[in-house]
């Protein structure tokens, strides 16, 4: 999951990105609403975490605006605004949901992961593909009942191929999955992260479409070893 943090507050941005890395998730973090419209126009993002005290311009006034541009991207408000008037506004001003300060880490991340699985139209946590078995909350994996240890980038990578089942996946949009948008990366990067998808979980796993990128590769040949 490739999560778009505008946070003003660097402490409180810090503390995010780390807990939520921990889980797995690949955060860019942003300090105001001007980088936030940066990150979005040269960026994929799968769930935003919106602070509305920004310096620049009021969150609210950011969700708005992105909301009448057509912009569908699932946010979730993370403020200390806690009374109930304000956390009405933010509904209605386009949010998915509304976390007050101080939260819980673990609850963000839970959170997150129900609101990229409802905009996803899946009504469990796991995803199934033939005989592969992925948890988005906690990264762990099985193929055929067994469990299956992958590294950090190859969950990142495996997460972007499940949850886009039917997309063919260019090697720049995996990298923003895999890697957030502003890393220099070495040229080879995603495909020694598929080969080691395939050496683990089958080599029908991810195929390759020439000249355009990747998709994830059918279910009945998943658990072909």
């Amino acid at each position: 999951m490739h999560v778009l943090l505008v946070e003003d507050d660097a402490l409180v941005a810090s503390g995010i990105v780390a807990g939520l890395k921990l889980h797995g998730l690949t955060v860019d973090h942003v300090g105001t609403a001007r980088l936030a419209d940066a990150a979005l126009a040269t960026s994929h993002f799968d769930v935003c975490i919106l602070d509305l005290g920004l310096p620049d311009e009021d969150g609210m006034a950011l969700m708005r605006r992105w909301r009448s541009s057509g912009r569908d991207l699932p946010i979730l408000v993370l403020t200390a605004r806690d009374a109930l008037d304000h956390r009405v506004e933010g509904l209605l001003g386009g949010a998915d949901d509304y976390l007050v300060k101080p939260f819980d880490l673990h609850e963000l991340q839970a959170r997150l992961h129900v609101l990229v699985r409802r905009i996803a139209g899946r009504s469990t946590d796991c995803i199934n593909h033939g005989a592969l078995t992925f948890c988005a909350s906690t990264g762990q994996v099985w193929m055929a009942g067994k469990p299956i240890t992958l590294a950090r980038r190859e969950l990142s990578l495996l997460r972007a191929f499940l949850q886009n089942p039917h997309a063919i996946l260019s090697t720049e949009q995996l990298c923003d999955s895999v890697y957030g948008y502003e890393q220099q990366l070495e040229s080879n990067a995603i495909n020694v992260h598929i080969y080691h998808l395939r050496r683990k979980l089958g080599n029908n796993i991810v195929e390759t479409v020439r000249g355009l990128g990747y998709r994830l590769g059918p279910a009945e040949g998943a658990s072909e070893r």
